[in-house]
């Protein structure tokens, strides 16, 4: 064996250190899972202040012999940022401060739920592990391992599609923290179609936040159960066939899910709703025009022939609003 020197040594050491993390890495999301399980989160929540150890093993109800485990196993999850460890001295009062992470209150905790959940795990990991082996394969890791694909696996299996839907539905909910801040972005429009919005989540939160605002929910046939209200309706469909028109559109985790193909067959669906509803409009004025003057609503052909006739070079259309452009004519 070649001598190894000092520098080469430590280098070596490093590479195996690396090496350790990302083999064992997995066990950062199973020391969750176990916490979740073992309802350590609600437990440190409900106590409204750092927890002592002892204290949290005696609210476990676990073997005597088993708890340096929950040391080791709070230890690891304080490392991860799952947790905060708070040292209080003998004559400093305790913080009023739970020392539990943040990431695991409200709804994103449903979301690490659903990510700590075997099911989930087994049908990503088995993906991983059998579906790259066939790489010039043209069906998914996924579908090869399983046989059917993500969604047609969903709706077989109601209680992994019912952690999918929750796990979806926490992460709208936060959005409510987002929209205040943009609310000039839906300053003027009418009608907004959530395209994919799985249980309807964030149409509610739109259309509360917006009661002027027409919105709806385009998802799978199961959506138009969800009951509606004053603004808010919820239409079961297949997006890569019709989506129903509207000012505006708008995706939250859908797209990612497709193929370029797909993205592009659904974006043109897009395309059409949001003109769709602008051509409805311009037609039903065209035939008022008809009814009262001599004038008409023009299409854009139809306007370059009267701006060419006149004599002008050029013209661009800036911008589009419904059934109005704002049009710029060069000499």
């Amino acid at each position: 064996m070649d001598l190894i020197h000092g520098e080469e040594v430590s280098e070596l050491f490093q590479v195996q250190c690396h090496l350790f993390k990302h083999i064992f890495s997995c066990i950062d999301s199973m020391s969750l899972k176990c916490a979740i399980q073992l309802g350590i989160r609600d437990i440190i929540h409900n106590h409204g202040q750092p927890i002592t150890l002892p204290k949290l093993v005696s609210k476990l109800h676990i073997h005597p012999k088993k708890t340096s485990c929950v040391h080791r196993l709070m230890r690891l999850l304080v490392q991860s940022g799952f947790f905060t460890k708070t040292i209080v001295h003998k004559n400093q009062e305790k913080k009023k401060k739970p020392i539990l992470s943040r990431l695991l209150l409200g709804s994103s905790s449903r979301i690490m739920s659903l990510a700590s959940q075997h099911m989930f795990w087994q049908c990503l990991i088995l993906s991983w592990e059998i579906g790259f082996r066939g790489v010039s394969s043209q069906t998914t890791p996924f579908e090869k391992t399983h046989g059917k694909g993500f969604w047609d696996h969903c709706n077989q299996s109601p209680e992994f599609n019912n952690y999918f839907n929750e796990a979806m539905a926490s992460d709208s909910l936060l959005m409510k923290l987002v929209i205040k801040d943009y609310k000039p972005i839906f300053k003027g429009l009418g009608s907004l179609v959530d395209v994919g919005g799985g249980t309807g989540t964030m149409a509610r939160i739109i259309s509360e936040t917006f009661p002027h605002m027409k919105c709806t929910g385009l998802d799978l046939p199961h959506v138009a159960k969800l009951p509606d209200s004053k603004n808010l309706k919820y239409v079961g469909g297949d997006i890569f066939q019709y989506i129903p028109p509207a000012d505006a559109i708008l995706f939250k985790w859908i797209l990612h899910n497709w193929s370029d193909e797909e993205c592009v067959n659904v974006l043109k669906n897009c395309k059409e709703a949001i003109m769709g509803k602008g051509k409805e409009g311009k037609l039903l004025l065209d035939a008022v025009m008809m009814v009262l003057l001599p004038g008409k609503e023009r299409s854009q052909k139809e306007w370059e022939k009267l701006f060419l006739e006149a004599g002008f070079s050029h013209y661009k259309i800036v911008s589009s609003f419904g059934m109005r452009s704002l049009i710029e004519v060069y000499p």
